[in-house]
């Protein structure tokens, strides 16, 4: 079994508490290491397992035309391995096709997520970095589509994520949370999710927290698939807006 990670909440200040508290369950399952809602568990593994080996087998013939894209656009491997938090705080590399320029420095956006983290201040929209210099030509086309996550099947197989569930944290950010925001970690993490197709860059992190408790104590199959329907739609609303 993995360890989990040894980061812990942020201390600096009262804990604000949120609208929307998870139950006693879902608490306990990040200590467990298990999901917030008996009985879900296996009928949401069933889905995603069926959905994402679909969704891989089409989506191949795209995968490879990236592939090629991105090795004639810049030197440097196609797939992307990045360090996220998952369930009850274990750790996992997600997969994503290359967006930038190989071995490109997290520094700006490890400052990027402090400064949207920061409290005291504006509240800004949680959102990635505007203008990154470090993401290539064909890794704006990728992200625009939301193609660079198709490899995120992968995960969803492996049992790491799930089609629907909150963003994957990564462990910078996760070192400027507060106490309250952990109970995300209730559920495994989701390639799409309700912040991704109801508040994606317009509310800021505290926002997105409070959306992504209520997808824990509201998760069901019924709202999973009615996530995935809305999913293509927020993904063209994006791409039109150039995010």
């Amino acid at each position: 079994m993995t360890e989990p990670l040894t980061v812990s909440p942020a201390r600096t200040g009262a804990a604000v508490a949120p609208p929307i508290h998870p139950d006693a369950r879902a608490r306990g399952a990040i200590r467990r290491g298990d999901d917030a809602r008996p009985g879900c568990p296996r009928a949401h593994r069933a889905l995603d397992v069926v959905l994402a080996a679909v969704l891989l087998v089409l989506a191949a013939p795209l995968l490879a035309a990236a592939a090629i894209a991105i090795r004639l656009d810049s030197p440097g491997p196609v797939i992307f391995r990045q360090a996220r938090v998952g369930l009850a705080r274990r750790p996992f590399g997600m997969l994503k096709l290359r967006t930038m320029a190989a071995g490109a420095d997290s520094g700006p956006h490890e400052a990027h997520v402090r400064r949207l983290l920061r409290r005291g201040g504006p509240r800004r929209a949680w959102a990635p970095l505007p203008a990154d210099p470090r993401v290539t030509r064909v890794g704006r086309l990728l992200r625009r589509s939301a193609i660079d996550e198709l490899p995120q099947l992968v995960n969803v197989l492996r049992g790491e994520m799930r089609l629907v569930g909150p963003r994957p944290a990564l462990p910078y950010e996760v070192e400027g949370w507060q106490d309250w925001h952990f109970a995300r970690l209730a559920v495994p993490p989701g390639i799409t999710g309700l912040w991704q197709v109801s508040g994606w860059s317009r509310v800021d992190f505290d926002g997105m927290v409070r959306q992504d408790l209520d997808y824990v104590a509201r998760r069901s199959l019924a709202l999973d698939l009615a996530i995935l329907a809305r999913t293509p739609v927020a993904v063209l609303h994006r791409a039109r807006r150039g995010a």
